[in-house]
């Protein structure tokens, strides 16, 4: 198989949030689809071995965050290739609460969906969050970011944590 038929699959990049015990986390993700429009639900794959992971788990809310193109390699790298059990995400960063209690980045962002987490599955490395989306809003006309996109004109890698790694691509 040519696991690089993979990377064919369309993705839009996102800043996955969540809240607990009045500490904030975030991760970039690409793993999300919209899986009904009535309700509005999402499902989105995260690593356990990530902090954002345990936030969601145990505070059952996340915010999703669409990057808009212009969205420059410092904030993605930021939330994508940092801990934040090591370095505060959010330092330097603008983002207000939202509804469900999650952060919502402001900073280089197209659109926002905050969801209540309605169900989960474990997928191996991953679990898939299921959320009711319970409000959003378009912040920008830009367009928004996809994998695609960040891959070839941004020059960006893939982290071993996330779900679409192949081989030594970080």
């Amino acid at each position: 198989m040519n696991v690089q038929a993979l990377h064919k699959i369309s993705y839009g990049m996102y800043i996955l949030t969540s809240g607990k015990d009045n500490e904030f986390n975030g991760q970039i993700v690409n793993s999300v689809i919209q899986a009904t429009s009535e309700p509005a639900t999402l499902a989105v794959c995260v690593n356990h071995d990530n902090l954002t992971y345990e936030f969601v788990k145990n505070s059952k809310i996340f915010t999703l965050s669409t990057l808009s193109e212009d969205a420059p390699m410092s904030l993605i790298g930021n939330f994508g290739f940092k801990s934040g059990r090591d370095i505060d995400k959010f330092k330097g960063i603008k983002f207000r609460t939202g509804r469900n209690g999650a952060p919502i980045v402001l900073d280089s962002v197209a659109a926002f969906l905050e969801c209540e987490l309605i169900n989960q599955m474990d997928i191996g490395s991953h679990t898939m969050f299921l959320g009711r989306v319970i409000d959003g809003d378009i912040l920008s006309d830009k367009n928004p970011m996809t994998y695609a996109y960040y891959h070839t004109i941004k020059g960006g890698k893939a982290p071993k944590s996330a779900p679409h790694y192949i081989g030594t691509e970080e």
